[in-house]
């Protein structure tokens, strides 16, 4: 068997209907994870369900940031006996920290970090059981370093890394390792939604935007959702049974530091 190979593995990808999250459940349920996918858009998991290879793959309704909704499937994916569990939220809308109100903290903080805990305590106990565990948490290069006018998301990035590294340290002697994959710019939803925005601010061209920061990125490109699927399914895979508490970044090269 590879020490790719997800055979007998049962996967929960959130944010699975598009982006990255879509990426990175197609890519394990070809490596033969069973997946179980969450997001918002039912049409959009009905979509994903169809074109992954043959199993017994499941979808969940749910906003992540809904506290009391998602506590209502947590019964159920408690039952499916999860080793791999790849957490993923939309980030918060762009701006100055200082002009934050303390309300824009609320629906993030649920999102990532509230979310996040609540699915942790719910699929650890299997991963214990079974000596296998991989969770990824997919954050922000911010994490390393704060990227300006994304103030509320970078203060909610660095919460889920000390989260995650504090958990690598807990988990660690069960075979559960907790890592973190850093996206830098990939072709998604949320990087053509932050383009708009710089657009609109600066009075120019998405397409200026863009050149703007390509040249930014040593690879002189936007990364494929792919790649950073890629990066994932290395973590989750028994190849990486000796990696834990680490921040993997996914962008081309462009943070700037170590």
């Amino acid at each position: 068997m590879s020490s790719w190979d997800l055979q007998g593995k049962t996967a929960v990808v959130c944010g699975a209907s598009q982006g990255i999250g879509y990426a990175t459940a197609k890519l394990l349920a070809e490596r033969g994870a069973r997946v179980i996918a969450l997001a918002r858009n039912e049409e959009k998991l009905k979509s994903l369900l169809q074109s992954l290879p043959k199993g017994s793959h499941k979808y969940f309704v749910v906003d992540l940031a809904d506290t009391d909704g998602l506590k209502k499937i947590l019964p159920e994916l408690s039952k499916e006996k999860v080793q791999i569990l790849v957490n993923n939220s939309g980030g918060p809308k762009g701006g100055p920290l200082l002009e934050a109100s303390v309300e824009e903290f609320e629906t993030p903080v649920k999102a990532h970090l509230v979310a996040a805990h609540l699915l942790v305590q719910t699929v650890v106990p299997a991963m214990k059981a079974a000596n296998y565990g991989r969770i990824v948490n997919i954050i922000s290069t911010s994490v390393k370093n704060p990227i300006p006018g994304l103030g509320v998301s970078n203060t909610v990035r660095g919460a889920m890394a000390s989260w995650s590294k504090t958990l690598a340290g807990e988990l660690a002697p069960f075979g559960i390792t907790v890592n973190n994959m850093l996206p830098g710019y990939i072709r998604t939803g949320r990087i053509e939604s932050l383009m708009g925005a710089a657009a609109e601010k600066s009075q120019s061209t998405v397409d200026q935007i863009e050149e703007q920061w390509v040249k930014t990125i040593p690879a002189g490109r936007i990364g494929d959702p792919i790649e950073a699927a890629e990066g994932i399914a290395f973590l989750v895979s028994p190849a990486a049974s000796y990696i834990n508490g680490i921040n993997l970044p996914v962008d081309g090269g462009r943070t700037p530091s170590l």
